[in-house]
């Protein structure tokens, strides 16, 4: 039988489950990923299952989000996350090293492997080869104790690429004409996968964008084959040894086929406030800008930042706005500065930021009041940059740039030579910044600081749901609406108080309404808990007493991370019933039979609403136990 990659790497780490599209299957990861803001709570996830060492090939914990240390919280939790990589056999990726997408795909990624990530945009190392899915905490922890990952079995989408990138025309304008066509929830449940001739003109870090901001579109996550320019940039990051040829069989079969003529893409803009209200540069010229920021997961890789340091070569960053620059790791911050470019960014009066997360995350770098500003990363979501009222557009390093010297939008196809740019033969290879675990971690203490509260844990689901509605939202509700992030991620690792802040920025009685309830239900509209892949826009509101999510439609990771928590995730089998629900209203479900036609009563309203759900068998058991973790303890006491 035909496979195409995403079916070849499925079924070489198929463990249980029949390789039929939306049929429940589990996999096998080879390797993880952690970052600060979602690692904490991941590892104290793991320590509580009591094995005392990971079981992956490869698992790595890094410090790129919360790297700002205002106060002890930030780097307690550091400290908390080496001594618990040292004693449980992780490699510490220090803070300074580098963004974690960016740095895994430089120095770890291999072409074929699994690579599960608490962080949305892990996809990234799927332009290397790999299967990379972006999951909650809880869901590492279980793999790094040998467990394999379940989902549904994904569709795959073919996305088949023709032609060659024009001048000034970037990768990241691909992935944001396919967001103008797909949408922002139009990849649930689907990978997508490139291939034709196209694909042959990018490079690795170019095909790595591409599939990092394919979190954006909802999807499992992005792939692209493993051929001779893969194995060019693992020889030149010293891994050609770690390469294999990955491509598609010729007879292959996909749910769909997209078709991308890449000459006839143009420079584009993801406008606010969500990255597939895309629209060409060239209609939004002479737009005004206050802020430039390059950077982040998508775009701070050598390549990227070096063509902006050749088009800033100079020139000045225009008075009317600031330009920040955050290179993806400390390998290209190196390079940058022996090559002489970060002298010419730095001359041309950008602001160097760290090697981290930072402005993405609204950690620093927060635009003006009502500021128009440029962003180079992957998520324009309102507010997620730290100030209320900015306008984020989402561009390319080359459109950036430009408009930092212009001050304004401009087509960068006007600017006259386009900078040629190479991939270096060799990368600086300096692996200093990993602290890689001692043989035996038995005598190792983990350091906790106070930041660092107990693990809150449900008790099994009762047959009845009897809860009130305390709040009521509408589509495209994102993890970021949720939990808000910029100067609350610091509190990550203490849910009490980070609880405090649940839909503060939608609702500011939330946290008041939800505590007097005591349990309670969250009403949603379509696309429910799409963005990012924190685990505590489930673990807090289950904190708070939520017991339910019933909406149109959910986002795949929020999905799982309400099942492994236990919250119970329904959706109205009549859209329409959305606005037979108001907040306060008392309802019950009974859930006593999970595999029956479910029925939510408005009591308030006399009105009985069906449900339906998408859950796997495994799903219901975990929920009737209370989540995953419960699940967990209540089969190692058996």
């Amino acid at each position: 039988m035909a496979l195409n990659i995403t079916q070849k790497i499925i079924k070489q780490h198929l463990v249980t489950g029949e390789m039929t599209a939306k049929n429940p299957i589990n996999i096998k990861m080879d390797q993880t990923l952690t970052q600060d803001a979602t690692g904490t709570m991941a590892y104290l996830q793991f320590e509580a299952l009591g094995v005392p060492r990971v079981k992956t090939e490869l698992s790595v914990s890094y410090v790129d989000h919360n790297t700002l240390q205002t106060d002890f919280k930030n780097p307690d939790d550091h400290i908390f996350l080496q001594t618990i990589a040292d004693k449980f056999g992780l490699v510490f990726s220090r803070p300074g090293n580098g963004i974690c997408h960016q740095v895994h795909l430089e120095r770890f990624g291999k072409p074929g492997k699994t690579l599960i990530g608490s962080d949305s945009h892990t996809p990234t190392c799927g332009g290397i080869g790999m299967l990379a899915i972006g999951a909650g905490g809880l869901d590492v922890a279980m793999a790094m104790a040998g467990q394999p990952f379940n989902l549904k079995m994904p569709m795959v989408v073919k996305v088949h690429l023709t032609g060659r990138l024009q001048p000034w025309v970037a990768a990241k304008d691909v992935i944001l004409e396919i967001l103008r066509r797909e949408t922002v929830k139009g990849g649930v449940g689907y990978v997508y996968e490139y291939s034709g001739p196209g694909v042959d003109t990018l490079t690795v870090p170019e095909r790595a964008t591409i599939t990092n901001m394919g979190a954006e579109l909802g999807a499992t996550t992005s792939v692209f084959p493993s051929d001779d320019e893969t194995r060019r940039f693992l020889k030149a990051q010293g891994r050609e040894s770690d390469w294999i040829e990955l491509k598609a069989d010729a007879e292959a079969t996909y749910e769909r086929v997209i078709e991308l003529d890449l000459s006839k893409v143009e420079p584009l803009a993801a406008c606010p406030h969500m990255p597939d209200i895309v629209k060409p540069v060239a209609e939004l010229e002479h737009l005004l800008v206050d802020q430039v920021m390059i950077g982040s997961c998508t775009n701070s890789s050598y390549t990227d930042l070096t063509r902006a340091a050749q088009i800033l070569k100079g020139k000045s960053v225009n008075p009317r706005l600031s330009l920040g620059i955050a290179p993806g790791s400390r390998q290209v911050l190196r390079m940058l500065a022996d090559e002489g470019n970060l002298s010419h960014l730095v001359a041309a009066g950008a602001r160097l930021l760290e090697n981290a997360c930072g402005p993405c995350i609204g950690m620093g770098f927060a635009p003006k009041s009502n500021a128009i500003a440029l962003r180079t990363s992957n998520r324009n979501f309102e507010k997620r940059s730290g100030t209320d009222s900015a306008q984020v557009y989402l561009v390319s390093p080359e459109v950036a740039a430009v408009a930092a010297v212009e001050g304004k939008f401009t087509d960068p196809r006007k600017w006259g030579a386009y900078p040629e740019v190479k991939m270096p033969e060799k990368f600086t290879i300096d692996d200093s910044m990993f602290i890689f675990p001692k043989a035996n971690g038995e005598n190792v203490e983990i350091v906790r600081g106070p930041n660092i509260a107990a693990l809150p844990i449900k008790s099994g689901m009762t047959e009845e749901l009897k809860v009130k509605a305390a709040i009521k939202v509408g589509d495209n509700i994102t993890t970021d609406h949720i939990m808000p992030a910029g100067k609350y991620l610091p509190l990550r690792s203490n849910v009490p108080e980070y609880a405090k802040h649940v839909f503060e920025g939608v609702d500011s009685q939330f946290y008041k309404r939800a505590t007097e309830m005591k349990r309670s239900a969250i009403i949603g509209g379509d696309n429910y808990g799409q963005g990012s892949s924190r685990e505590h826009a489930a673990l807090c509101p289950m904190y708070l007493g939520v017991e339910a999510v019933v909406c149109k439609s959910f986002a795949r990771i929020h999905l799982a991370n309400l099942v492994n928590f236990g919250i119970l995730p329904a959706t109205f089998k009549d859209p329409a019933d959305y606005d037979s629900i108001d907040v306060g209203d008392e309802l019950r479900v009974d859930v006593k039979n999970l595999d029956g036609e479910l029925v939510l009563e408005n009591l308030t309203r006399g009105k009985k609403i069906p449900l339906t759900h998408t859950l796997s068998d495994e799903d219901k058991v975990i929920l009737k136990a209370g989540g995953r973790l419960s699940f967990a303890k209540q089969q190692a006491k058996s």
